[in-house]
């Protein structure tokens, strides 16, 4: 595939690193003075997501690589839609992320500036005052393969546009009731070029100019002029803006203004992950999810609460690479690069999810011993902690069956001999069941000599449990997160309904009576531990008053890798 730049005679192939190669050309060629000055410029309409994840990536990487600088531009064009919660979000995540942008812009910084040029084609006979309604427009442009019909208005004279757009700027009109059109072409092979409308009447309060104006630059007009306003040298897309970049230098190019090159990359799809903000909202506002940051959404917000790194992020948006042709990634691969993070910088600790209660009848009543624990055998750094051991534990319910299951079975079963991690090797001698025959509570014996879970006699015991001390353990909730939607593709709903139908019953499963080791009695939100033979867990800032709260990251199981390993 070929990148062709509009203003030079230059034809680059493009590969994995395409981006590069026009940026390297464009700087052997002195077109921009050697400068790369990059934006990402979010609608504040939403949440960001994962997918602008790789953007933001992108584009402060570029600048970063290249010595350059990255704009933050807010593309606040519409104000029905656009909110200063958003904006600050926004903010929030490209800083988590771990950017800073070297200027912070709106584009409604541009409004009059805006105004000026679309009257500037006016002047030029480029742009006209349309009176045809939306539908007639559309019927109007015709198809791919036929082509558009002139509106009966588009031969407005110069001085009757510029009388009409100054009296739709000061509010004469109602919505709808007109447009500013650019004049290109309405026979153009390209549907984006037949005519465009450039401003629409919309009297509605915009968040940062209030009732100042009641007529907004549609996206495709402000975008370029204000990127050449702010003298960014790459304006880079995703691919759904190839067909729209003919427009973007039709205006520049009709402007005579600085023009920067844009360039268009694949965007990030992703297996079981929806990226519409419009259906991400409806999410939210129909209750499907308790809100923007719930951690089984796919937002920057969601996943920071969910316990993600964001150099997990950054590592997977560098894994995947800057394409030419979408494609969708195993949703796999972000999870592998998230345990790989949470590997290094996760403290291992102890916490039993469904409890059972474990007496050891020859351990001395009262007794508390204070085993030493590693606290990350990734990290020599992060040191030991000590565990309290007493006669009465807590393991898994899981961890015990009264009949093994096949020869294979190593956990906990009467007869049968495990080690209690950090402790000592535990035999099962009897259980205690309540009135309807379940098992409440197992009785072992266990050996002084394997003090540490380990001894010198040659035993060879396969099963190693988590455990925690009764009488030192801290209550807890834990909330298990899975995919928030059943299908690997989210989007295409089953017949007759909307994507809601591939949502997964089982995305949460809350579980409250869960036992935790004591050192974590004082855990903040936001700190991310690995429960062994869990996964990797982080407090959710609904913690309070002494009630802990941990949400699931990730499982430990890495189904990605071993299929690496197996090509």
């Amino acid at each position: 595939m070929t990148h062709v730049n509009p203003n030079e005679k230059e034809t680059i192939e493009t590969g994995s690193n395409f981006i590069k190669k026009i940026i390297d050309e464009h700087n052997r060629t002195g077109r921009f003075g050697g400068k790369v000055i990059t934006r990402f410029p979010p609608e504040p309409n939403g949440y960001l997501h994962i997918g602008h994840a790789k953007s933001i990536c992108l584009n402060f990487g570029l600048a970063q690589e290249y010595g350059g600088k990255t704009n933050l531009r807010f593309d606040d064009t519409n104000p029905v839609k656009e909110e200063d919660e958003y904006v600050e979000a926004i903010k929030e995540d490209i800083h988590w992320l771990g950017f800073e942008p070297d200027n912070e812009f709106y584009a409604s910084d541009y409004f009059e500036k805006l105004y000026e040029f679309a009257v500037k084609l006016i002047k030029k006979g480029k742009a006209y005052v349309d009176d045809l309604s939306a539908d007639e427009i559309r019927a109007y442009r015709g198809t791919l393969t036929e082509p558009g019909k002139n509106s009966p208005y588009r031969n407005r004279s110069v001085e009757e546009n510029l009388d009409l757009f100054a009296r739709m700027r000061d509010g004469e009109f109602p919505n709808g009731a007109k447009v500013l059109r650019a004049k290109i072409d309405m026979a153009s092979p390209n549907l984006n070029l037949r005519d465009p409308v450039m401003y629409r009447i919309l009297h509605a309060h915009h968040h940062r100019t209030g009732d100042q104006w009641c007529i907004y630059p549609m996206y495709d007009f402000a975008h370029g002029q204000s990127d050449s306003i702010e003298g960014i040298t790459h304006s880079i897309c995703t691919l759904e803006f190839e067909d729209h970049r003919p427009l973007y230098d039709w205006f520049l190019d009709e402007l005579e203004i600085h023009h920067p090159q844009q360039i268009e990359f694949a965007r990030l799809n992703l297996t079981y992950t929806l990226m519409s903000k419009r259906k991400l909202l409806k999410l939210v506002q129909e209750g499907y999810v308790r809100g923007w940051d719930d951690p089984r959404m796919p937002t920057l917000a969601g996943l920071r609460r969910r316990g993600y790194t964001p150099e997990a992020i950054r590592d997977f948006a560098e894994r995947v690479g800057v394409a030419k042709k979408d494609s969708t990634v195993d949703i796999a691969l972000l999870e592998h690069c998230l345990r790989d993070d949470l590997n290094k910088r996760s403290p291992r600790v102890m916490a039993v999810l469904r409890p059972l209660k474990l007496v050891i009848d020859n351990y001395p009543e009262g007794q508390v011993e204070m085993l030493d624990a590693v606290n990350n055998p990734e990290d020599e750094s992060a040191g030991t902690r000590q565990v309290p051991f007493s006669r009465e534990l807590f393991i898994e319910q899981t961890d015990f069956v009264e009949v093994p299951p096949n020869r294979k079975y190593f956990r906990l079963a009467p007869g049968k001999e495990v080690r209690l991690k950090h402790a000592y090797y535990v035999t099962c001698t009897d259980v205690v069941k309540d009135a309807a025959g379940n098992v409440v509570e197992v009785h072992c014996t266990y050996d002084p000599a394997s003090r540490g879970g380990w001894t010198n006699d040659g035993r060879k015991v396969k099963g190693t449990l988590h455990w925690v001390s009764a009488a030192h353990a801290i209550p807890a909730e834990v909330r298990l997160y899975d995919h928030l939607f059943s299908s690997p593709t989210p989007e295409i709903a089953p017949e007759g309904k909307d994507f809601t139908a591939n949502l997964n019953p089982n995305s949460l499963e809350v579980l409250e009576n869960c036992m935790v080791e004591p050192s974590l009695a004082n855990a903040t939100p936001g700190t991310r531990y690995q429960f062994l033979r869990h996964g990797y867990f982080v407090v959710d800032p609904d913690t309070e008053n002494g009630k802990l709260v941990f949400n699931r990251t990730v499982s430990l199981k890495d189904t990605w890798a071993k299929i690496q390993r197996k090509k």
